[in-house]
């Protein structure tokens, strides 16, 4: 029985340390094809490259796991697209695998995050597809704790599939000196990013800005992936690319006069 193809990419660059546990823990699984940003691309969200060439080549960066990689001058949307058009044209990938990011991609930060934006992108292609993140920031971060878990939710996507035009978030809580408690299934928080900007000088004595801020969650829901995070569950948010808001409709067909 042939090994299921999996495709991963990430929004971090080739050469994060998210990616290399990742392809390791895709490798124990299946056939594995790399196609990630040639570096860092976080915050880029679902940004697609329409004004200037993209570069696509074959990369070293994981040469010492045997494994088929490409670096590209993209976003992680364009990797997407170029692996299933170019790289993989003739072959259709089992499933899509982003990450591991270094840092937090739930609640609200599924929009701006381009590791989501690779596996949504994926979805979009009616490919199986999951992104994971990390919730530390931190320069060393340990992705150790999500090893074994990325592998059992690996398998579960190949073995039991993935809803058709969705893709998976899943969050994975700093490592602590607790161990994990498990996965919880959620819904996204309402939470929003609230910004502030340190204005300041250059030696022009021209005004620059540096958009810092805080995240202020509103939602006090224990079904939510920030209440999983919190209390150290993985939380797994199912997404859609679908963004109609559905229960608008009606009101807008009864109240607005057209």
């Amino acid at each position: 029985m042939a090994k299921p193809l999996i495709l991963v990419s990430n929004d971090d660059g080739i050469t994060a340390p998210g990616i290399r546990m990742l392809v390791r823990v895709a490798m124990k699984i299946g056939e594995v094809v790399v196609v990630a940003p040639d570096g860092p691309q976080s915050g880029m969200g679902h940004a697609i490259t329409i004004g200037n060439t993209l570069r696509l080549d074959r990369s070293i960066a994981l040469e010492d796991l045997g494994v088929e990689a490409y670096e590209c001058s993209g976003t992680p949307a364009d990797c997407v697209k170029l692996a299933k058009h170019h790289v993989l044209r003739e072959r259709t990938p089992d499933l899509v695998v982003s990450g591991i990011n270094h840092g937090s991609n739930s609640s609200i930060s599924v929009l701006y995050s381009g590791t989501m934006s690779a596996a949504i992108e994926a979805a979009i292609e009616g490919l199986p597809a999951i992104g994971f993140s990390l919730c530390d920031y931190g320069h060393g971060a340990d992705f150790s704790h999500t090893e074994a878990y990325v592998e059992k939710i690996i398998r579960q996507a190949i073995v039991n599939r993935i809803p058709e035009n969705t893709a998976l978030n899943v969050n994975f809580p700093k490592k602590s000196d607790e161990p994990i408690k498990g996965i919880k299934i959620c819904r996204q928080a309402h939470a929003k990013w609230q910004e502030e900007f340190d204005e300041r000088l250059d030696p022009n004595n021209r005004k620059y800005y540096w958009m810092t801020g805080s995240f202020v969650n509103f939602d006090k829901g224990e079904d939510t992936d920030e209440w999983a995070l919190v209390n150290n569950y993985i939380s797994i948010v199912p997404c859609q690319f679908d963004l109609t808001a559905h229960h608008a409709i009606g009101m807008l067909n009864e109240d607005w006069d057209f």
